[in-house]
């Protein structure tokens, strides 16, 4: 191994490290810190309005991106089909953030991670193949039912946004595994389409951000969520997405409630009833039940992913 790591250096002897790495950590990761952010960013809200909060998210993703990628580097080499599609996914991403604030801003946290989930669902359901993957499939439906059936409170206009919000994630998980399984650096792609999520929602949020600029632990709190919220765990979503088939990796969405759930009692003390914990062990054992394909699912892109 020594040997090795002279004679390749450090970036060839990352590749098996990472490859080594099951797809389905990935996930976990991003599943968990993808509702540790919003749960931070709900205690923000009684300082920054909710689509400044949003802002600040898109914007420190975007600068960390713009600072450790330099995405725009290889803009050159992507056709005229990847340049659109990473338009589109900037645009859903601006949207989708703006969507979700305003919906945690009105209605828990568990029911929002719930209802996010019914779009990437029919994902799943196109995909389905063979009986265990049908049982997987009814079992997290039942689990989600359970856990959203039991958070009906709120705003009605929350669940407009929190909707809104579903049709979006879903968008983003076939954007998303468009990019993560086209040539080319995923990640760097990603990176560019958050630089268009920032131009999205600039006109949407900026103005209710500049609070945050004369307050150096409000900025620096935005920025915690944006790196929690938009930059690990969509980078965890590209190494995932680029091994796993959209099928699958859509079906392991249906964690997010129990995660959502998991965040909202540790950070936001939401706690969950019975009924809810019923719904969480349904979904794991619809992941546990659930059958990939047994073709290769290993993405030479992912050599270049970090």
């Amino acid at each position: 191994m020594v040997d090795l790591v002279r004679r390749h250096g450090e970036q060839r002897t990352e590749v098996p490290d990472i490859a080594a790495i099951p797809p389905h950590a990935f996930f976990a990761i991003s599943a968990l810190i993808h509702y540790l952010g919003p749960a931070f960013a709900v205690l923000l809200f009684a300082q920054v309005p909710v689509l400044g909060v949003a802002w600040l998210r898109i914007a420190a993703a975007a600068v960390v991106f713009a600072i450790w990628r330099r995405p725009w580097r290889s803009l050159s080499a992507w056709s005229g089909a990847e340049r659109r599609t990473l338009i589109a996914l900037g645009i859903v991403l601006g949207v989708m953030n703006a969507c979700f604030y305003l919906a945690i801003a009105r209605l828990p946290l568990g029911t929002v991670g719930a209802i996010e989930f019914l779009g990437p669902i029919a994902l799943a359901a196109i995909g389905v193949r063979g009986w265990r993957n049908a049982l997987a499939l009814l079992l997290a439906i039942i689990g989600v039912a359970a856990l959203t059936d039991i958070r009906i409170a709120g705003e009605p206009i929350g669940f407009v946004f929190a909707f809104a919000n579903c049709a979006l994630f879903a968008l983003y998980i076939v954007l998303g595994h468009r990019i993560a399984r086209s040539r080319g650096n995923p990640v760097d792609r990603l990176g560019m389409a958050m630089l268009v999520a920032l131009l999205t929602a600039t006109p949407l949020g900026f103005v209710d951000a500049t609070v945050a600029f004369s307050r150096p632990e409000l900025l620096l709190a935005g920025i915690g969520v944006g790196v929690c919220s938009s930059v690990i765990p969509y980078v965890c979503d590209q190494l995932a997405m680029a091994r796993l088939p959209r099928a699958t990796f859509a079906l392991l969405l249906a964690l997010l409630p129990a995660f959502a759930a998991l965040i909202g009692f540790v950070v936001l003390r939401q706690s969950p009833y019975p009924i809810e914990i019923a719904g969480i062990a349904l979904i794991v054992a619809a992941v546990a039940v659930h059958q990939e394909n047994q073709q290769s699912t290993t993405d030479c892109r992912l050599q270049n992913a970090l």
